[in-house]
């Protein structure tokens, strides 16, 4: 890891942690625990996982971002009838793994990630994972967590949670600009018209887009995260289109929650990507998910917005 990076105490500890999991060679040891890192967005996780897997001396070794496994992971999983079948697929014989953002909100999806998490665990596959909660706040509804009690003993019986949650959000001192994500801008002002296109998803439905210009691609906020799309249709458009343009965000209060948790899924699908992704909306970025009630990991969409150019107000169009 790079040792020029100033790393605060959380993140000192969360890196010796990491290094036991190597040998003096730095290869994975085939152990029993991995490793659970939590904490705040902007705090330095995401970077000490993907340099202690870029560290590790293996061919054997896979890193995801949740919402991209567990997109394949339904797809696999459908066609074979069969969790162990779809995670042989995805991972083969792999001996590190190493999951972004990892979170669970739907009973639905928790059963699956449980089963999920049993196989690994089965495998006794080196697990890292990075997460905003700690794992007894996975899956906070109080209708179903106490479902998920039992997958949460089982984390805890074999990842070491280690806290990496400074004071400080990085990415609020990042400089603006660059490449990928963070080239993009937000801007704010009036959104005027724009012709309308389409692109389809899974082979079989249509997303309504404002405009298609090569590799990239632009959609009205309403159009993309106020109808029925998923997490899974922003990786399959993640892969096709490389500059994205998101128009007429409104205030996250003033539209259904629905619409909001499809945002913060999009800003995780293309952040991940390292996808250049320009906002235009009706108000602040401050404004914008201000006040907003029961929303998961809106902060971390916040958190990443800001490291997005912030020209002076314009009119768009």
């Amino acid at each position: 890891m790079e040792d020029s990076v100033t790393l605060d105490a959380d993140q000192l500890r969360a890196r010796a942690r990491l290094l036991e999991l190597l040998d003096r060679r730095g290869r994975p040891i085939k152990r029993h625990r991995g490793l659970y890192l939590h904490g705040r967005p902007g705090r330095g996780k995401t970077m000490l996982m993907d340099d202690f897997f870029a560290g590790a001396a293996s061919n054997r070794k896979r890193r995801f971002h949740f919402h991209n496994f567990f997109a394949q992971l339904h797809v696999v999983a459908h066609e074979s009838g069969s969790i162990d079948k779809a995670i042989d697929h995805l991972l083969g014989h792999v001996e590190l793994v190493c999951f972004d953002e990892f979170h669970v909100h739907d009973i639905g999806d928790a059963m699956l990630i449980a089963r999920m998490l049993d196989a690994l665990f089965a495998r006794r596959i080196v697990l890292v994972v990075t997460s905003n909660y700690p794992p007894e706040r996975l899956l906070p509804n109080p209708l179903f967590h106490d479902r998920f009690l039992p997958t949460i003993a089982r984390i805890r019986a074999h990842l070491d949670t280690v806290s990496v949650d400074g004071s400080l959000d990085y990415r609020t001192r990042a400089a603006h600009g660059g490449s990928g994500f963070a080239s993009g801008c937000y801007r704010i002002g009036d959104a005027g018209d724009v012709d309308t296109a389409r692109v389809a998803v899974s082979g079989t439905r249509e997303i309504h887009a404002s405009a298609i210009d090569g590799s990239a691609i632009t959609f009205d906020f309403a159009a993309l995260c106020g109808t029925a799309t998923a997490a899974s249709d922003y990786v399959e458009l993640a892969r096709r289109f490389r500059r994205w343009t998101l128009r007429d965000v409104a205030a996250l209060r003033e539209v259904p929650p629905d619409w909001a948790m499809r945002l913060v899924n999009l800003v995780d699908v293309l952040y991940d990507a390292d996808l250049e992704l320009t906002v235009e909306a009706r108000t602040s970025l401050s404004d914008l998910v201000a006040d907003v009630p029961a929303v998961p990991d809106l902060a971390r969409t916040a958190s990443r917005l800001s490291e997005l150019r912030q020209p002076e107000s314009v009119t768009l169009g």
